[in-house]
């Protein structure tokens, strides 16, 4: 296939799929603007500058895995490392796609319990820890862990709902920052330390 008649599919799907996204929005009884509505701007940029820059960091590990996984596969196709990549790729784009939509609270708005959110959540994690524990195992996991622990704790902290509000701010949201930091890391790490490993065998092959 050639790159302009990709070019032509990817804009055409893309073409489709905000066309039924305009119906659906109008068959909801909103506005088509409403889907090209501003996020919320302030004039003082320090304001939600932390949380932005969490959700920059969100995208650090998507990217890094998805390049990796690409890359990899024209090295040395169908390989555990691989599949291992792919879902680190996935797992964390689901958490990305999670922080910017609050897909969480959606599913609380439909009538689904916050602890039932939660519960699905630590079982795709676990299972993802357990199908992948051997690629874990030569990878400085500890490092991921410490900056889930930080996230879990974040959570935690949310769900206590405290009075002061600067001491809740700092407690949930210092630690959800310095977890994202760890996370991004411990991929960027894996990821370079991976392909040049395939590189290394490529080239020695």
């Amino acid at each position: 296939m050639t790159i302009s008649r990709l070019v032509v599919r990817l804009n055409c799907l893309s073409f489709f799929l905000v066309a039924l996204l305009i119906i659906f929005t109008q068959l909801s009884g909103l506005k088509v603007s409403d889907l090209f509505f501003h996020p919320y701007f302030s004039p003082n940029p320090n304001v939600a500058l932390l949380t932005r820059t969490f959700q920059i960091l969100c995208s650090v590990p998507v990217i890094v895995c998805t390049f990796t996984y690409k890359l990899a596969q024209s090295i040395q196709p169908r390989t555990s490392e691989n599949r291992f990549i792919l879902f680190s790729a996935l797992l964390t784009g689901g958490f990305l796609l999670n922080e910017i939509y609050r897909i969480h609270i959606y599913m609380v708005a439909l009538g689904i319990p916050k602890l039932g959110v939660s519960l699905l959540y630590a079982v795709v994690l676990s299972s993802y820890g357990w199908f992948f524990r051997r690629e874990l195992q030569f990878t400085p996991y500890q490092i991921l862990l410490a900056g889930l622990g930080l996230l879990f704790f974040a959570i935690g902290v949310d769900s206590l709902h405290l009075k002061n509000k600067i001491v809740s701010s700092l407690l949930e949201g210092v630690p959800k920052l310095f977890s994202e930091i760890n996370i991004a890391f411990y991929y960027w790490y894996v990821c370079k330390c991976f392909l040049l490993k395939a590189f290394y065998k490529n080239f020695e092959s």
